[in-house]
């Protein structure tokens, strides 16, 4: 019997992505799976009904009846929690789930026996970059964080020397220089843009100037410790933040244009602006907050709007990856393929997950009705040693006792 995989219809708010496109569904056939999607679930990522039944899949008419009998569910985003309770016992969930913020739905996937593997978890190491789901969508973003600041700047990018006269270029600061930041780097330079950069990760420095950026930071002890064996950034102390806040309000006024990008897993994301800096920006400034989701790196950002303080327009969309859904759906799509190589074994059309594969341990949250991930499990309180300690105490007391005993003897 085959492997059975359900594709269902994103419900959270400003999705339009998909978790399989039609060449993924024809590569999962092949490995031996029966595929089955949610009608219209590609619709908002221009992927047809027609293209999926095409690609050799089912189409059904509601979420229940695609997901109540398979072996996986495959999606984008956590879908609502009442979904789960459709899933069957042992079903293997993957997905971007958002743990650190979507706390009950993990909970909710351990109680229903479900297998939630979150994808933004692929540990970044060289056997997995085909799977980082991070990397593909944050790229995306990066370079749409761009096009969305252009659609509002009233001026001309790159410089233009007219018969009227020349055209200063526009002057780009980015704030963050991860996949996103330097995906941001790269469109900015290609628009014409004078471009700069900062990042508290010392390993940013070669590679914001490798894009020909020019690479902004307080360059001292701790800037040099300032990132974890990951390759994400550390939170920094108060002294060099404050060191870094006054750097950044320096340049921030000569800016143009300002794209923060930086966030901390875990944590609420580290405010870069606060409403000063942008008062000292010129007006017609814009300034672009990639992390509004998750709390905003601008103190005046507003989730999911543009706004208009100061005199600078400040743009918070939510899910920008989203906002190019075709190509963010593709990307996605084969992150999940390629994880589904590794677990899937062809030949005896079945799951087959080695749970000590590293890559396997970095993304389960659930399985066998326990939350099991390190960072999401529940800390079991250590036991007291009190009784043992006093036991301890008395031993050594009567151990002096008999010490003393014997020497008053001895001096008798």
């Amino acid at each position: 019997m085959a492997l059975t995989i359900a594709i269902v219809k994103e419900t959270a708010p400003h999705e339009k992505r998909v978790a399989a496109t039609p060449e993924t569904v024809k590569k999962l056939i092949k490995l031996g799976c029966d595929i089955t999607i949610e009608k219209d679930a590609g619709a908002a990522a221009h992927y047809s009904d027609d293209a999926y039944k095409e690609a050799g899949a089912k189409i059904v008419k509601d979420r229940e009846t695609a997901i109540k009998a398979v072996n996986a569910v495959l999606s984008v985003q956590a879908n609502s929690i009442e979904n789960l309770n459709n899933c069957k016992e042992g079903t293997l969930l993957l997905g971007l789930f958002n743990p650190y913020m979507n706390k009950d739905y993990v909970q909710k996937c351990a109680d229903n026996g479900i297998t939630a593997l979150s994808m933004e978890l692929i540990p970044r190491i060289s056997r997995a970059q085909s799977m980082d789901v991070l990397s593909s969508q944050s790229n995306l973003a990066g370079y749409k964080s761009v096009l969305d600041a252009t659609e509002f700047y009233n001026r001309a990018m790159p410089m233009m020397m007219t018969a009227a006269g020349s055209i200063a270029p526009a002057k780009v600061f980015v704030m963050g220089a991860g996949v996103a930041g330097l995906q941001a780097i790269a469109t900015a330079r290609r628009l014409g843009a004078i471009v700069s950069a900062t990042d508290v990760r010392p390993a940013a420095k070669e590679q914001v100037q490798s894009l020909g950026a020019n690479f902004i930071a307080v360059e001292n002890e701790e800037f040099k410790e300032a990132e974890n064996a990951g390759g994400y950034a550390k939170e920094m102390s108060k002294d060099y933040q404050k060191l870094q806040a006054d750097l950044v309000a320096e340049t921030i006024a000569k800016q143009d244009i300002v794209i923060t990008t930086a966030l901390i897993p875990g944590r609420p994301a580290p405010k870069l602006i606060n409403e000063a800096m942008i008062k000292s920006m010129k007006d017609g400034s814009i300034v672009v907050d990639m992390a509004v989701e998750n709390g905003g790196n601008v103190d005046l950002s507003e989730r999911g709007k543009v706004v208009h303080k100061h005199g600078v327009t400040i743009i918070g969309h939510e899910n920008i990856a989203s906002r190019l859904s075709t190509d963010a759906s593709a990307l996605y799509a084969k992150n999940i393929y390629n994880l589904l190589a590794l677990i899937i074994d062809s030949d005896n059309k079945s799951l087959n997950i080695d749970w000590e594969d590293e890559i396997i341990q970095g993304i389960t949250l659930t399985k066998d009705k326990t939350i099991i991930h390190p960072n999401f499990a529940k800390k079991t309180p250590a036991k007291k040693t009190t009784v043992k300690k006093t036991a301890a105490k008395k031993t050594a007391k009567k151990t002096k006792t008999k010490t003393t005993d014997v020497k008053k003897k001895k001096e008798a």
